[in-house]
């Protein structure tokens, strides 16, 4: 009995760096077994070969009209994104209807663009000779001989063999050839010696100069011959025709600049060759050293480029003892409280025993100064567990990010600390999986797939089995449910100005004075406030001011008619720059000078509101005379030198400042106008305002500077639990609560869809047909919550309106959304699942 035909094989959905979808495509000729998931493939896409990532299988449907993918560039025991990770980013990006390439283009910063020597060849007997006139023949040759879309074409035939091999990474130096390689006609010169026994018939002059060549020769030129026998060059020539002296070929000792070369290469480049010899006293410039090279002293070669080097793992401040683990043994968990320094000693147990059973951990941080922080903490533990650590962060260069990549594939690796990028990499056998600051803003993506990290990290870790946990300084409302451990809060001292309630009794304050009004508290430098920048100066202490933003206002204002001046392109007020001396836009780059009169009116003066860094730091410089005043902001980072040195004085910025290390003498924190970080449309805005005051009291790793917070909301709980000494988890916990009664995360899912046209109406008819189209579908008045105008109504020329759908599970997130791809809308639709910032 003849037995069944294997089933063939199904085709592979590959992801390329473009945002589009996944695309089937048939696996080599003669490939057998299952998708190698993770793998990178060589693919042709538009008459090109490109990279892509094998994320899926596809149902094999119509498999005879697939293009076939080229080349597999990975050992499928050994891929370059773990399979667990390629299935759980792959259902997150299902659930979230975005493109497979939108959301690897985001998240694989590595391989993309692969190292390859492409050799092809005809196949047997085949004519290609109706394809062009130069195609390829018989024998091997160079694939970069040919145009890619002659080759593509060929290939689509199957016409072509195609060989691939990995190219290594190389590098130029120069290095000097062996004396015996250098040729003759550069090591030997043209010189003047003496012809012995002189001829007869020579005048005494000449006699002398002919005697000086034969006891001081051989010479160079006639001139030196001249000059040493102290005679005229007339002389010195008839002595030479006279038969008194000749031209010989000699060798001359090797040029000084080779000898060190020799010894001392092979260097990078020329200019490489001649800061070094001339550091050793062989005067050589750049030009003559290219010379050298050019008469056969040296060779410019390509040899394999070393290793680059890698941020290097930082040793524990003291050897890890046998503490106890007391983390939550669950397969989601959070630890909060404390400082950065405590946290990660309470991670270091768990952290250990998982490195010394082989498991891999990867730390995520939003930022780079969080990461700066983990990897002084937790780098040094991969060596006591006899491992390595590495960073993959975008901050690489691209070298490096190869070599990390390696180093991680082949195992040499188990402690990964990263960004977002560190989020694929090929860790073997994941056991934790650490999210720091799961709330900061930081983890969004702001373009492309617009992904919160955390989200992925809790797909990825479920995928892997792996435990995930969240850790920093307030959890955020998210994280309460699950099981966790709290650190006692650092030691603080608060002072809060109340611009709505002044003081009336002394004892309200320690600094405020009962005389003062509504009005004379002082802004953007309360009396509070200004009294202690006084004595910070006084006592040669350091202090910091937290902006509300960057520039020297947020507006400038016409005292007579109230008018504003206006972004062109934008719905928002232009911002004054004083050092400019340019109003600009914060959302889309616009900037004007400022108008001489007041367009509706006519005023000439203009009135400047909402104090940014310029202003401030204005006010401290007037304050403290004397005392040096810096900015930090993105506008202006001066340098911090002096301050982290030691030296007294101020500091002003915004957010930005906290990603820099707090000066050493720290005395003095002031938050100039907190209700910036309320007064936005986001129901996370109260935890965000809250976790900023935390991590402004943990930014010094031991003193315990005042923070001094200038607010109108004085009561709000945010504030107070710091006030009343309460721990990182009350407010969170009660946030937690609140959000349960009304429906918002963690108890629901949430998704932004934002609908834009060059029109108004347009935007506004389109959002309006896909509310409809929803509530068609079955959606509730709870689920869909607009659309409405965007709180910026226009944002570089285009109108956006949102709608927001809240659902209470993942399944029913996804039932909506597909909504969206039951037609076509007349303005541009883009989701945003769990949105951050404002609404």
């Amino acid at each position: 009995m003849t037995p069944a035909a294997a089933p063939p094989p199904g085709s592979w959905l590959v992801a390329v760096n473009l945002p589009v979808v996944a695309c089937d495509f048939a696996p080599p000729h003669g490939a057998q077994g299952p998708a190698p998931l993770g793998c990178r493939v060589l693919v042709p896409w538009r008459g090109e070969l490109v990279v892509g990532l094998v994320v899926g299988t596809g149902d094999g449907r119509s498999a005879h009209r697939l293009r076939e993918v080229v080349q597999v560039l990975d050992d499928p025991g050994r891929p370059w994104v773990p399979p667990a990770t390629v299935q759980g980013i792959g259902e997150w990006g299902r659930d979230a209807r975005l493109p497979a390439g939108l959301i690897w283009g985001d998240l694989l910063g590595v391989g993309w663009a692969a190292a390859y020597v492409h050799l092809v060849r005809a196949v047997d007997d085949a004519d290609l000779s109706p394809f062009a006139r130069k195609v390829p023949g018989v024998r091997w040759t160079d694939a970069g001989h040919f145009p890619p879309a002659l080759l593509d074409a060929i290939r689509e035939q199957g016409l072509l063999e195609e060989r691939f091999t990995p190219q290594p990474r190389t590098k130029t130096v120069v290095q000097a050839r062996a004396l015996a390689d250098v040729p003759p006609a550069a090591r030997l010169v043209t010189r003047l010696q003496a012809i012995d026994p002189p001829p007869p018939g020579l005048t005494p002059k000449q006699a002398q100069a002919c005697a000086w060549l034969r006891g001081q020769g051989p010479t160079d030129t006639l001139s030196a011959w001249a000059r040493g026998a102290g005679l005229s060059p007339s002389v010195v020539t008839a002595a030479l025709n006279a038969g008194g002296g000749a031209y010989v070929r000699a060798e001359a000792p090797p040029p000084a600049a080779w000898t060190w070369l020799r010894a001392q290469g092979p260097v990078d480049s020329y200019a490489a060759w001649a800061n070094g010899a001339s550091a050793d006293g062989v005067p050589l410039s750049p030009t003559q050293a290219g010379t050298l090279a050019l008469r056969g002293w040296a060779d410019t070669l390509e040899v394999p480029a070393p290793p680059p080097a890698l941020p290097e793992a930082l040793p524990l401040a003291a050897p890890p003892r046998d503490l106890p683990d007391r983390l939550p043994q669950a397969p989601v968990w959070r630890l909060h409280g404390g400082r950065p320094g405590s946290r990660f000693a309470a991670l270091a147990p768990r952290v250990l025993e998982l490195l010394a059973q082989g498991r891999g951990v990867l730390v995520l941080a939003p930022d780079h100064a969080t990461l700066r922080r983990a990897w002084e903490g937790l780098s040094g533990l991969a060596a006591h567990a006899g491992t390595r650590a590495v960073q993959a962060t975008g901050s690489l260069s691209a070298a490096q990010r190869e070599h990390t990549w390696a180093l991680i594939q082949a195992g040499e690796v188990r402690l990964v600390i990263g960004s977002a990028h560190a989020l694929s990499a090929p860790l073997p056998a994941l056991g934790l999986l650490l999210v720091l600051e799961e709330a900061s803003d930081a983890h969004k993506l702001l373009s492309g797939s617009r992904a919160f990290v955390p989200d992925l990290a809790a797909r990825v870790a479920a995928a892997h089995g792996a435990q995930l946990a969240y850790v920093g300084s307030a959890p955020a409302a998210e994280s309460v449910p699950h099981p966790g451990a709290v650190l006692p809060p650092p030691r603080m001292r608060v002072h809060v100005v109340d611009y709505a309630n002044p003081p009336e009794q002394p004892e309200l304050g320690p600094l405020s004075g009962v005389h003062l009004k509504v009005g004379g508290l002082g802004y953007p430098l309360s009396h509070d406030l200004a009294r202690v920048l006084r004595q910070v100066q006084e006592r040669g202490r350091q202090a910091a001011l937290l902006a509300p933003r960057r520039g020297y206002s947020a507006l400038l204002r016409c005292p007579g008619c109230e008018h504003v001046p206006q972004c062109r392109h934008c719905d928002v007020p232009l911002r004054f720059h004083q050092q400019t001396r340019q109003l600009t836009c914060h959302q889309c780059g616009y900037h004007q000078p400022p108008p001489e009169r007041c367009d509706d009116c006519g005023e000439r003066m203009w009135q400047a509101r909402g104090p940014g860094t310029e202003w401030i730091a204005q006010e401290v410089t007037r304050l403290l005379p004397g005392l040096p005043v810096y900015r930090y902001d993105k506008d202006q980072q001066d340098d911090l030198w002096p301050l982290m040195n030691g030296e007294s004085g101020v500091v002003v910025g915004t957010q930005l400042l906290l990603s820099h290390e707090p000066p050493p003498n720290l005395a003095l924190i002031g938050v100039t106008l907190a209700d910036t970080w309320l007064n936005v449309s986001d129901f996370r805005a109260s935890e965000r305002y809250h976790r900023l005051l935390r991590q402004l009291a943990e930014w010094h790793p031991t003193r315990a500077p005042m923070l001094v917070v200038q607010t109108f909301q004085a009561e709000h709980p945010a504030l107070k639990v710091l006030l009343e000494g309460q721990g990182v988890l009350a407010y969170p916990a009660a946030e937690e609560r609140a959000r349960a009664a009304l429906g918002y995360p963690p108890h629901a899912r949430l998704a932004q869809i934002e609908v834009s046209a060059r029109e108004a109406a347009r935007a506004q008819a389109a959002a309006q047909d896909l509310a409809a189209a929803l509530h068609g579908a079955g959606a509730t008045a709870q689920e869909v919550l607009g659309p409405a105008p965007s709180p910026v109504a226009r944002l570089r020329g285009v109108y956006p309106y949102h709608l927001f759908l809240r659902a209470r599970n993942e399944a029913r997130l996804g039932e909506l959304l597909r909504v969206l791809d039951s037609r076509t809308w007349k303005a541009r639709v883009r989701v945003d699942i769990n949105p951050r910032g404002g609404l």
